[in-house]
């Protein structure tokens, strides 16, 4: 009995100086954060935030500038980076993994940051192979953007060099910082690999120590001030800060009055990005998600089965009893088909597989849906009649005019989905094969999964979709274009294209691109999503 209670006493104790450390360490920091003064041991002036904002410098001075950057210290608004290692797991290891590091999460929480760090690296990467992970590309530049403090991004801008150094695994954080932020180097732990495959182990820091003038040369170097910006928290622990001649440290405090870099400041716009989470998986947003799983389960086939078993007027009214909210324009009246005439030609952005379904709702009436390609089990159980488009443009135009003679045709000329405020460049294959078109303005709203992926399986996509607790499907007909007439002042079927993607945009309020199915691919994907490459068959969303 007295072994027992010794050792639950000892289990205390231990428990008492891990929560005695961790509610400390930001007091220690904050100590020294009080003190501007000279470092005997870095040979550096440090100082507080505020004076770096006071700095009076022109504009010309900073540029001639280096900064050296701690990311997660003096860039990113929070202070835990437990979810962006959960949406590695998730998107690249699955939802075991990412259970297995929800389940982890308070050791994670206990434990000193290094150790935590650690842990999480080794739970996610461990048996990944390296070629195949994208989601350091794909994924997480979304959720690092959105994490982004205004401020520190002010900062970041004004400097003509910028080197980004990060706690995080450099596959994790480099693409964000080059792509998006325009940081000319990054400086974060390698991975250990073996035989192709990550072994969920970081290299030692000195393996993947950089210094700055292999970075940009001794002599740029010895013409050139280097700056610090960091964190009271541990920046002075990386040794890059000790080339800095001066140091500006922020506190969690001030980080926490920061605010959010609006979409709108971006450097470079965000447009394509994967994954199938639409929202931060915090631990206890995680925790909400697995608990909802089977319940999304059960609601996925009660919202299948009444989707495809009941008529539109029956099944609307009840799948917005169970949060499938629909938003549309009554469609504008069309004169009835005269014998022999073509039907009509609706033409919509993408933002799910389920555009021309809800479409074909909102007229009340059966279509014929063309596109580029789907799955085998969503085409055998789509509630109306679908076709394969080839990207052959002579095949497809005899196929679309064949299918036209028949009845009405819903078609998405854009060829993938897009879940931003923008627009891709719509393919003119729809302006040669119909004069008259009725374009159709969709918007969709999740709030916790997507329902469409470039990497992942898109047999998965209606089930994803429809476990949304909550999902909002806006649907707005516009006015009939006559494509004869715009091509006549326009002389070409690109322009008039364009013309009918302007439309849609500006109903929208979207910006337009000249941005395509390869190119969204090639980034999120690394292939060109075309049927019969490897996985195409899954990566047509």
């Amino acid at each position: 009995m007295a072994e027992k209670e010794f050792s639950f006493k000892t289990l205390l104790l231990f428990i008492s100086r891990i929560f005695h450390r961790r509610l400390l360490k930001n007091t220690h920091f904050q100590q020294r954060s009080n003190r501007d003064c000279n470092s005997n041991a870095l040979n550096i002036k440090i100082q507080k935030y505020p004076s770096l904002i006071l700095k009076s410098e022109s504009e010309s001075e900073f540029s001639s500038q280096t900064l050296i950057l701690d990311v997660e210290g003096a860039l990113l608004k929070p202070s835990s980076l437990f979810h962006y290692f959960m949406l590695v797991a998730f998107e690249a290891g699955g939802l075991l993994r990412a259970l297995v590091l929800l389940l982890l999460y308070p050791i994670i929480w206990l434990v000193n940051e290094d150790i935590g760090i650690n842990i999480m690296v080794f739970v996610c990467f461990f048996g990944i192979k390296k070629d195949n992970f994208r989601v350091g590309r794909s994924v997480l530049p979304k959720f690092f953007l959105e994490d982004v403090g205004f401020e520190g991004f002010e900062v970041l801008m004004r400097y003509g060099k910028k080197v980004g150094v990060s706690e995080l695994p450099r596959v994790m954080i480099e693409a964000f910082l080059r792509d998006y932020l325009e940081v000319d180097f990054v400086v974060g732990k390698e991975l250990k690999v073996f035989h192709g495959y990550y072994v969920g182990l970081m290299e030692d820091a000195t393996k993947t120590s950089l210094n700055l003038q292999a970075m940009f040369g001794e002599e740029r170097m010895n013409s050139k001030e280097v700056v610090g910006f960091g964190s009271f928290h541990k920046s002075l622990e990386h040794h890059y800060f000790s080339q800095c001649k001066e140091i500006y440290l922020v506190n969690e405090t001030e980080k926490k009055k920061w605010k959010n870099l609006p979409w709108e400041k971006y450097p470079k716009p965000l447009i394509f990005h994967d994954g199938r989470l639409a929202f931060k998986p915090t631990p206890i947003s995680t925790l909400v998600m697995f608990i909802w799983i089977p319940f999304g389960i059960f609601l996925f086939t009660f919202r299948f089965l009444i989707g495809i078993s009941l008529p539109y007027s029956i099944n609307t009214p009840i799948l917005a009893f169970s949060g499938m909210r629909l938003k549309q324009s009554k469609p504008i009246p069309t004169p009835k088909k005269i014998e022999n005439q073509k039907g009509v030609l609706y033409v919509s952005n993408h933002r799910t597989l389920m555009d021309p379904i809800y479409v074909s709702g909102g007229l009340r009436k059966h279509l014929t849906a063309m596109i580029y390609s789907l799955s085998k089990v969503c085409e055998i159980v789509a509630p109306i009649k679908t076709v394969r488009l080839t990207r052959d443009r002579e095949i497809d135009a005899e196929m679309m005019e064949k299918m036209l003679k028949q009845g009405d045709v819903a078609v998405c000329p854009e060829g993938t989905t897009c879940r931003e405020p923008y627009l891709l460049r719509f393919s003119p294959l729809f302006a040669e094969v119909s004069d008259e078109i009725i374009p159709v303005a969709i918007h969709v709203e999740v709030g916790m999964f997507y329902g469409t992926t470039a990497s992942g399986y898109k047999v998965l996509d209606p089930l994803f979709f429809f476990m949304n607790p909550h999902l909002t499907y806006s649907i707005k007909f516009l006015e009939k274009i006559s494509t004869s007439e715009i091509f006549m002042r326009m002389k070409s079927r690109t322009e008039v294209a364009n013309y009918v993607q302007g439309v849609i945009g500006k109903a929208l309020g979207f910006e337009c691109t000249n941005l395509t199915r390869k190119d969204k691919y090639l980034m999120l994907a690394g292939n060109e999503g075309f049927v019969g490459k490897r996985k195409s068959s899954n990566n047509s969303s």
